[in-house]
Formats: structure tokens, C-alpha cells, sequence
């Protein structure tokens, strides 16, 4: 029965009507969808006076600060323990400030690995309005808001640059959401008490109840510039009465942090706004360094037996000829010595994302990359057999052809090309913005009036040989801002118009540019402004040219008004666009290869260059004839699968040495890890250049096995660090210690600290709440002292046959570190200094903004026995001053004999600190 009554038909047919209603009611149901949501607050979009919207954007903008492209997890949560509130705490809020970091973000401010567990700074407030007089810090204000009365709320935050006002749902920190922000990008402020801004600056109502005490979180940023300052405030709604800064009555303490050591970090409340996350790598990330690469994990893979390897090679004695053994170095020459091994495939250490800052890897001498940019790397084509004269004609009004009269063409060769892209008018003008990118244009032959040569140019007086057109001291450029050669030898009289400007020597009517002015790459000849033909056809009027059939238009009358310049222009610039029929302009390109450029020698000028690379033709023949050798040993056991490094050390004399890492794939299918040096030995002891072709290599390699000359993979790793009075840097230690050993589960490395008494941390006792599987702890007195600290860690270690890594305390490590140093160490021949990069301030290591520590080598493995050789640390020199004793220790190690492999290592970095409390008695 209801299936028969039903109006189907009267429903298709108005069909349109049935659509809308859909949407109608999809509509009502958003809505009520957003009234619940926001029940839990009180909010009523109908009542705020921002309108339901208000509420929309609260919501986009509160999801978009809750994003972090940080990977993080939620253990926090389930650490929260509830802290004992007092009466006592109230007139007071908690202040925590992380000093020495920049941006002007909040999420900057998350970037830092300290935040927001270990601030620089613990102290309160007695009011949410704060004006600080330091610069580039982040601060974080928290405890309880005590509402004075019932009813619904409005809060709002003021900041110079950017601030993000949390307000939890009740007592408990886990429950806070946004409410009120200062931006998100960077860019925004706000002046002391202006909270009408930006909309997000002010919440929506908020239904609050002065029986109860609600959380809240104050994040801020200040850079270096402006007046840093952050406020809150707050006003009851449905009452004439403005915003009010929230004040001591209003506020209480979340914890007593009075007598706390830096360490103690149970007091701190984690939340959405701040906890603590261990960084990882951002999946868009801009810097080619921070992929994934197979060299990062290839610790993993299980390695060769030693035993397949044997004989695979004939052996041979290992005596580079660049060794130094009885051949004392001047100090601190050693730096100057050391010279960079060659890598395959490519590692992407070369800092791409830095170069818009810097260029210094192209060589380039700085006044001539301002000037001519890349201009020499591009070779312009020559004139095609067509003319363009006819078609460039109406780009020359009534003075240009009359300026052009006398002068003669020059041909248009590939030198003229070059010259011109070289040479500027700007060259000589030091108020001429400089053109970093000319266009193909400028030097193509769409402009033959740009070919002519002045017969100004065979004239000895004439002060610069210049080739250019003489159109380039006309009038139409503004830089010229004196007069004219052209004015003063009058060698081409000419009939000019009468303007009110004639009298003006030094053109300066010209002093606003047009819009095409910065944009020549267009081809077209620049224009004179709107202001100045409005200037001049004010003045007289009748005597201004106009294209046929304007004058006479009864669109256009005769007064000629200002509002009809525009339009005259456009139609002026017409023919222009439509006569130009221009062929696209060609370049003669060559391949630049910039690595094959690179030598050895380490470039201290450039802190942006990475590895030197090897060329794959001379890496692959080398591991294919190993790999024959292998499968001649063991016919049918393994076969290639990937060549993930090859590690080349140049020697010109005697052969260079290569770590051969190759992932192998054995009968069974199982993928394993071959990591060997071999040696490839020059034939008849010459001299082989460093640019070995294909064609020098076609004799069989002569490849051996250095006798010796083999790392250890079970030798245990000493991370050797010394400390005084930097809790929130050796806690960080500690945690990057405990990360590795969780990646790696390596038993075979130990955390060694040296403490000279710190009395901001009890260094023992975090050490025995971690979860290393090893560690040493020697506590010291006096003031501290780096060599000292880093010898009595070495006399620590028991085993001489171990390898010892002098650390510093400020580092973040890549996980395969403990592995890089084991396999770049050989007892007796080799220590390693790997190159760190230092991040800038403000910077992550999963941003990686920084540059190459070129200079340092205070960052070294070596094993033991080795250290003890040279004569170890020199502690008698070397005390509580900074600096020196890394480079004065190379100078020994090279005397000894050893060779010092340096490479810049991927994911190492330096982590941005100042130097306030360091060095310290």
C-alpha cells in the first residue's frame, strides 16, 4: 500500500527540487555535527559575534597546529602523573625559557631537542603579560586559569611574532586545545595589546565555571629584531567591558619547581602543544642528504664469513707513499696534509639546499657571479640566414630612427655573443640593479638596432671599447643619470620634440621605471612609464604623436584625459606583440661535470662541498674483477647484487686502496654484506694521474690483498666525552646513546663520561637509569679541561687492541656510527676524523640548514694502541683554554706514520649551542 501511494513519478519529475533538498539537509546536519562538537566548550556559533564561521576556521587552524611533521608517539600520555596542587601556588604561573634558538615560529621552537623537558631557564610570572629584553629564545608559560566568575568567555593573545594560547577542558594537561593563536608562518606580530588583528587571535566563547581551575600553555617565539612581548587576556561576554590582562588573581602554579636540578623533569607537563619526540626525517624534505640511503642500514646486513675471502686475492705489503713516519710536521700543519678519499656511488653530501646562500663550489669569483651569473656555461647560437630588420622597425619611434642615422652594422658572430653577455651597461654604474639572469633574448637578432656599432668605437678617445649598441646610453635606460656622450660631441644631430623636460640635463624625468623595465626577458624594448607620458602630454599636448584614427575617435576625446592613458599605451604596444614573430633562441650547452673537478685536497674555502666523488668507470671494473676473482674462488657461491660504497684512497705512486662494500646474494638467496680492502697496485711503480680514464684501465687491474691492512668488526667502540655543568646536554647524550643501542643492538660499544663535578646534574645516577648496555663513569675535579678529560677516558680503557672515539657533547649520530668508526679504523695503519656538519641556529637534524666542519678534527677514532704510540692527549699544553689540541694531536698522528681517512659523513651533525657555561671554573 505505501509502495503503490508512494509519488514516484511526481519525485523524478522534479527531480532538481529532490537535489536541493538533499543538500539542504546535508547542510542541517553539519551544522549540528559542529554545535556537538563544540557543546564540550559551550560554544554556540550563533551567539559569537564572529558568526558560525569563526568556529570553522578555529577548527582548520587548530588541526593544522596539531599537525607536526615530526613522527611522534603518545607515550607521554601514558607517563602523566598528576601533580599535588596547593593553595599556596596561586598568583603565580610557571615560565620556561629555551634560550640561544632562532625563529619566529612555533614551530621552530618545537624543532629544538631540548624542548620542552630542559629549559635554560625555570622561574614564574605574576601576570600573563611579559616583556623580555633578550633575543632569539622561545618561552613557555603554564599553569592553572582560575575563572573569577561563572559565564562564557572570550580569550585573546597578543605577540610580537608568533604565540599559541592552549586552554584544557578542565585540571588536566592532556585535554588542551587551541583557542587563540599569532600566526603560524613566521611572519606574523602583533603590537602590545592589539587583539583584533588577525582573527585567529581572539576564541570563540568559552563556558567557564569559578568552581574549578583549567590548564593552560602560553608558547612563544622571539627572534632578534622588534620588541619581544606576549599577553593574554580575557573578557566576560554580553558585557560592555573590553579585554583585560589575566593577572595574579587569576592564576596559579602548576608545580613548585624551587631547588629542582635542570634533570628534574617530572615536574614538567607534556601536552599536545609540547612533549618531548625524538626527530626523524621529513618526508619532503628539500636536501638530497636526507633520503634514505643503503648506506645508512647496511650495518644491518649480516657479513661474509673472513674465511670465503681468503685467498681470494694474492697478498701483498701495505706502504702508502704519502705516509709521513719520521717526518716532522710543523704545528698545526696537518690540517694541510690530510687529504679526502673518493666515494661511489653518490652520497649527496654536497649541501644543495645551502647553495642559494652560497656558490662557492663553482669557483666562481663572487663580482663575476653577481655580474654574469653562468653566462660563461651557455654559448648563444648564431643569426639564422633570415633578416629581422623589417619586423623591428616599429620598435623605433621618430628619435630612435633619427639617433640611428649613420651608424653601420656589425655581424653578429658567436664573440660578439659572449662579449655582450658578459659585459653590461650596468658594469660601470653603481646604481644600476644588477641582472643576475640576462635573457637569451638580449642577445638574440630580434634587435639589429642592439648590432649596430657607433662610430664612436674607432675613436681613440672614447673612454670604454665597449660593444653595444648606442641605444644602450639613450634615454630609455633611467641609470643614466648624466649626460650623454652622444649630447656632447653631438656627432648625430638630430630633431627632437619640444618637452617641458628639454632642459633637464641628466634625463631626470626618467626616474620611474616601467613595469617592463624588470622584465626584459620579454624581448620587447623598454617603455617610458605611464608617469612620464602622462608628464609630457601634459605639457603640450598637441605635439604627442598618436597612433591613426585615435584622434579622431569619438571614444577618445580631444582633451585626451588622464583616465584614457592606459588604454592608448595598450594599443600603442600592440603591434609589438603582434608583428614579433620570433623564432625560439638556441644555446650550445656542454656537459659540466664540477665533481671531476674536485681533487683530494680538502677545500677549506667551501664548506658546501661534500664527498669527492668517483667516477662509476673506474669503480665497477674494479668490483667486477673482484667479483671474478671471487667467483673463480668459490665458483657458483655468491653473486653481485648491489655495489652500495666504494671508498677510493688516491696514492699516485704506488696504487690506491678502495673498501670494496658490496651486497652479495649466496646459493641459498641470502642477501649478505661483503666489506673488504683491496689494493690496486700500479704497474712498474708509475705515476698514474688522477683523472684515470676507462682507456689507463683496460690493462687488468693488478688487485691484491693489503696484508694487514683489515678492520675488525668485533672491536669495541670507547665514546669518550668530558662534561662539566651541562645537564640538558648530557641528558641528550644519554638518550642519543640509548637510540643507537636500541637501532643497533651492538654490545660492543661503550659510553665513557669524564664529569668535572657537575653540580647541575648527577651524571652517575642518569647513567644508571638508562638503558645502556654499557657504560663508564669517572668523576673529576677542578676546572675542566678538554685533553685532560678525554686521556683520563682513555685510561679507562683496559684493552689496547679497542678503538677509542674522542667525542664531543653537542653531537647527533647517525646509526650506523658505531660501524663507520670500526670500518674506517686499522690498528696500526689508519685513525678516522670524520667531517660533522654544524647546524645553524634554529635548525633540526631533519632540516640539516648548516655547513661542513672543515676545519675541526676533534671528532677522531683511533685505536688505542695507536694513541698510546704517538704519545696521547697533550695534557701539559692544552688546559682550561679552548682550541688547538685536536690539530696539535693530528700533527703526531701523521708524524707516526698513520694515515687519517677523511670522509664527511651523512647524518652527523652538530647541534647549534651557544658558549655561555662552557669553559667554566
Amino acid at each position: 500500500m505505501i509502495v503503490t501511494n508512494f509519488p514516484l513519478k511526481k519525485l523524478l519529475r522534479n527531480g532538481k527540487d529532490l537535489l536541493l533538498g538533499m543538500i539542504l539537509l546535508f547542510g542541517v546536519l553539519v551544522v549540528f555535527y559542529e554545535m556537538v562538537e563544540m557543546e564540550s566548550w559551550g560554544l554556540n556559533p550563533y551567539i559569537d559575534d564572529n558568526g558560525w564561521w569563526r568556529a570553522m576556521v578555529d577548527k582548520v587552524f587548530s588541526e593544522d597546529h596539531q599537525t607536526d611533521p615530526v613522527k611522534v608517539s603518545n607515550a607521554w600520555r601514558s607517563n602523566y602523573t598528576p601533580p599535588t596542587w596547593k593553595p599556596e601556588f596561586k598568583g603565580r604561573a610557571n615560565l620556561h625559557a629555551f634560550e640561544d634558538w632562532c625563529g619566529t615560529s612555533t614551530a621552530a621552537l618545537r624543532k629544538n631537542g631540548h624542548f620542552p623537558l630542559y629549559p635554560h631557564t625555570r622561574t614564574t610570572v605574576k601576570k600573563l603579560a611579559v616583556n623580555p629584553k633578550w633575543s632569539n629564545y622561545g618561552l613557555r608559560i603554564f599553569g592553572y586559569l582560575h575563572p573569577h566568575t561563572d559565564g562564557e568567555f572570550s580569550i585573546a593573545v597578543s605577540s610580537e611574532d608568533n604565540s599559541e594560547f592552549w586552554l584544557s577542558t578542565d585540571d588536566s594537561p592532556l585535554n588542551v586545545k587551541l583557542l587563540a593563536w599569532v600566526g603560524k608562518t613566521g611572519t606574523e606580530w602583533a603590537v602590545p595589546g592589539e587583539f583584533d588583528k588577525y582573527a585567529s587571535q581572539t576564541s570563540g566563547p568559552i563556558k567557564l565555571s569559578s568552581q574549578r581551575r583549567y590548564f593552560f600553555e602560553v608558547l612563544y617565539v622571539q627572534d632578534d629584531k622588534g620588541t619581544g612581548h606576549v599577553e593574554v587576556a580575557w573578557k566576560l561576554l554580553n558585557q560592555d567591558f573590553g579585554f583585560t590582562i589575566i593577572d595574579s588573581k587569576h592564576i596559579s602554579l602548576y608545580a613548585s619547581e624551587s631547588g629542582l636540578l635542570p634533570s628534574d623533569v617530572s615536574t614538567i607537563p607534556q601536552t599536545a602543544a609540547s612533549h618531548h619526540h625524538i626527530p626523524s626525517k621529513q618526508p619532503g624534505a628539500t636536501a638530497d642528504m636526507l633520503r634514505e640511503e643503503p648506506r645508512d642500514t647496511f650495518y644491518r646486513v649480516p657479513l661474509v664469513s673472513s674465511n670465503f675471502l681468503k685467498g681470494v686475492l694474492a697478498d701483498c705489503s701495505y706502504k702508502p707513499s704519502y705516509t709521513l713516519k719520521g717526518v716532522r710536521v710543523p704545528r698545526y700543519q696537518g690540517i694541510h696534509m690530510v687529504r679526502l678519499s673518493y666515494i661511489y656511488p653518490n652520497d649527496y653530501t654536497r649541501l644543495t639546499h645551502m647553495e642559494s646562500d652560497e656558490t662557492c663550489i663553482y669557483q666562481e669569483h663572487p663580482s663575476d657571479m653577481k655580474t654574469n651569473g653562468f653566462s660563461k656555461y651557455i654559448i648563444p647560437d648564431g643569426p639564422e640566414e633570415k633578416s629581422t630588420t623589417d619586423f623591428a622597425k616599429p620598435l623605433q619611434d621618430e628619435e630612435e630612427a633619427s639617433d640611428l642615422t649613420g651608424t653601420k652594422s656589425v655581424p653578429n658572430d658567436e664573440k660578439d655573443h659572449v662579449v655582450r653577455r658578459k659585459k653590461s651597461v650596468s658594469d660601470d654604474k653603481e646604481d644600476f640593479p644588477v641582472r643576475k639572469k640576462k635573457s637569451l633574448l638580449d642577445d638574440a637578432e630580434y634587435f639589429p638596432v642592439r648590432r649596430r656599432k657607433s662610430v664612436l668605437d674607432d675613436k681613440e678617445d672614447f673612454p670604454v671599447r665597449r660593444k653595444k649598441s648606442m641605444l644602450d646610453d639613450k634615454e630609455y635606460f633611467p641609470v643614466r643619470r648624466r649626460k650623454s656622450v652622444l649630447d656632447d660631441k653631438e656627432v648625430f644631430p638630430v630633431r627632437k620634440r619640444k618637452s617641458v623636460f628639454d632642459d633637464k640635463k641628466d634625463f631626470g624625468f626618467q626616474r620611474r621605471r616601467s613595469v617592463f623595465d624588470d622584465n626584459e626577458d620579454f624581448g620587447f624594448r623598454r617603455r617610458r612609464s605611464v608617469r612620464n607620458d602622462e608628464e609630457e602630454f601634459d605639457a603640450e599636448a598637441d605635439q604627442k604623436e598618436v597612433w591613426p584614427g585615435l584622434r579622431n575617435n569619438p571614444l577618445f576625446p580631444d582633451t585626451y584625459s588622464r583616465k584614457h592613458l592606459r588604454e592608448k599605451e595598450i594599443e600603442k604596444n600592440m603591434p609589438l606583440q603582434l608583428d614579433l614573430k620570433m623564432s625560439t633562441p638556441t644555446a650550445k650547452v656542454s656537459y659540466q661535470d664540477l665533481q671531476a673537478l674536485q681533487s683530494d685536497q680538502v677545500n677549506f674555502g667551501c664548506n658546501l662541498v661534500g664527498n669527492v666523488q668517483l667516477s662509476s668507470s673506474e669503480a665497477l671494473p674494479l668490483v667486477k674483477a673482484f667479483m671474478d676473482k671471487l667467483e673463480a674462488k668459490h665458483p657458483g657461491l655468491f653473486r653481485l647484487g648491489r655495489v652500495i660504497n666504494v671508498v677510493k684512497r688516491v696514492d699516485e705512486v704506488r696504487g690506491s686502496r678502495y673498501l670494496l662494500e658490496l651486497e652479495v646474494i649466496d646459493s641459498s638467496g641470502k642477501l649478505l654484506r661483503l666489506s673488504q680492502y683491496i689494493y690496486n697496485l700500479n704497474r712498474s711503480g708509475r705515476r698514474r694521474r688522477r683523472d684515470t680514464t676507462v682507456k689507463e684501465l683496460k690493462p687488468p687491474p693488478l688487485l691484491c690483498n693489503p696484508m694487514g691492512f683489515q678492520w675488525n668488526p668485533a672491536a669495541t667502540v670507547h665514546i669518550i666525552v668530558p662534561v662539566k655543568n651541562q645537564a640538558r646536554w648530557v641528558q641528550q647524550l644519554i638518550t642519543e646513546m640509548e637510540r643507537l643501542f636500541k637501532e643497533t643492538q651492538d654490545t660492543n660499544f661503550n659510553l665513557i663520561i669524564t664529569d668535572y663535578s657537575s653540580s647541575d646534574m648527577d651524571v652517575k645516577k642518569a647513567l644508571e637509569k638508562s638503558s645502556l648496555y654499557r657504560y663508564d663513569y669517572l668523576k673529576l675535579s677542578g676546572n675542566f679541561e678538554r685533553s685532560a678529560g678525554l686521556q683520563a677516558g682513555v685510561d679507562l680503557v683496559k684493552e689496547k687492541h679497542s678503538i677509542v672515539f674522542l667525542c664531543d657533547l653537542h653531537l647527533h649520530f647517525p646509526s650506523n656510527i658505531i660501524d663507520a668508526i670500526r670500518t674506517h679504523c686499522v690498528e696500526g695503519y689508519m685513525a678516522f676524523a670524520p667531517v660533522v656538519m654544524r647546524l645553524d641556529c634554529g635548525a633540526a637534524p631533519y632540516d640539516a640548514r648548516g655547513f661542513w666542519e672543515v676545519q675541526g678534527f676533534g671528532l677522531l677514532g683511533i685505536y688505542k694502541s695507536d694513541l698510546e704510540a704517538v704519545g696521547g692527549m697533550n695534557t701539559k699544553e692544552f688546559k682550561d683554554t679552548w682550541g688547538g689540541e685536536d690539530w696539535e694531536l693530528l700533527d703526531r698522528i701523521l708524524e707516526g706514520g698513520l694515515d687519517v681517512e677523511r670522509i664527511y659523513l651523512r647524518n652527523f651533525y652538530h647541534n647549534f649551542h651557544s658558549k655561555r657555561g662552557m669553559w667554566v671554573t
